[in-house]
């Protein structure tokens, strides 16, 4: 199994806490019409700890640092084989970075990338893992906002934070050059970036692209359930990922669209690409969404890949489903988002 990949479940899921596997996913076997990587992700089973998340706002802080230390580690030597550049700025008040391929052609068109982490993980580079395989494998300068998080500011903090660097990013780049994609948290607040960016007046990006989006933030929809223990990053709702909700919400109501965007008005979105699996515990986020947006008439495709727990497509960059995602994200990108113009 890729080093990529243990690091990232290692300190999501197992950082201090020991608990007996959920199991479920051994009722079925690893299928073999996924590539070998695939195969070693599947056959690894589920994490122990899974069913132990912090419980004190002290237990959240340690937690998060230690994943966010392991979840580094790896980052330099993927920049390096990927060749990507990283520099560190800060826009509107936000801390960001910026990726780009060291073969980098500017054409005009960027990325706003918001990372995953339920609004808890990935501080500071910690969370830039998708943003560098982006910028190696699609080609693309990336611009990665390191937005405020829970437990110290939740709601509305972190989409306040990325709609900042939105508007900065529009000060200098019209739209339909700006293209904004992320995973899990990230890709539910792609979706809630342009429900906010409609509701405010401003124009929306040219293009989104939302991985498994955590477009459902209370435990509602078929995946949640069916693929409980099935899903073996996440496993299930009620480990951490309940215990995160509630921090970023802060008692607001999670059906609310800008918590919950599969509840939101898309009408008049840009094109938009979902990616998800059929192990993935977000699945049925993912396909309500689809569903959402095509039947208000906006052009979404849709990619689900065979065998795939949550997110699995950017835990190794050797994997062909995770190196199709990204190249199929750079052609989705490069047809619906305009170029400088001359």
């Amino acid at each position: 199994m890729h080093y990529l990949y243990r690091g990232l479940v290692s300190a999501v899921l197992a950082l201090a806490f020991v608990a007996p596997s959920m199991g479920r996913e051994s009722d079925f076997p690893v299928p073999d019409t996924v590539s070998p990587q695939l195969q070693a992700m599947i056959g690894a089973g589920i994490p122990r700890g899974w069913d132990k998340p912090p419980r004190t706002t002290e237990e959240w802080k340690a937690w998060i640092a230690a994943a966010a230390e392991k979840q580094k580690a790896a980052l330099p030597a993927l920049r390096e084989k990927l060749g990507v550049t990283m520099t560190h700025t800060v826009m509107a008040g936000v801390p960001v970075f910026v990726f780009e391929p060291r073969d980098f052609t500017d054409d005009g068109r960027l990325l706003l990338n918001l990372h995953g982490g339920g609004y808890v993980l990935g501080p500071g580079e910690a969370g830039t893992q998708e943003a560098i395989l982006m910028a190696g494998i699609g080609k693309f300068r990336v611009v990665y906002a390191d937005y405020r998080m829970a437990p110290d500011f939740p709601y509305p903090a972190a989409i306040d934070d990325a709609m900042a660097v939105y508007r900065e990013l529009l000060k200098t780049t019209p739209a339909k050059n700006i293209g904004v994609f992320g995973t899990s948290t990230g890709g539910a607040m792609t979706l809630i970036l342009a429900l906010r960016a409609k509701a405010e007046g401003l124009p929306l990006p040219g293009a989104l692209a939302s991985g498994t989006p955590w477009a459902q933030m209370n435990k509602k929809g078929d995946s949640y359930f069916t693929n409980e223990g099935v899903d073996n990053v996440l496993v299930s709702y009620d480990g951490w990922l309940a215990g995160a909700a509630s921090l970023y919400a802060g008692g607001h109501d999670m059906e609310a669209p800008y918590l919950s965007p599969v509840n939101g008005d898309v009408h008049g979105f840009p094109p938009t690409l979902l990616t998800s699996g059929t192990r993935d515990l977000f699945l049925s986020n993912t396909v309500r969404m689809h569903l959402k947006l095509r039947e208000a008439g906006v052009p979404a495709d849709l990619i689900v890949f065979e065998g795939l727990s949550h997110a699995q497509y950017h835990m190794d960059e050797n994997m062909p489903e995770g190196r199709f995602h990204f190249e199929e994200l750079g052609r989705f990108f490069r047809r619906n988002l305009a170029e400088r113009q001359s």
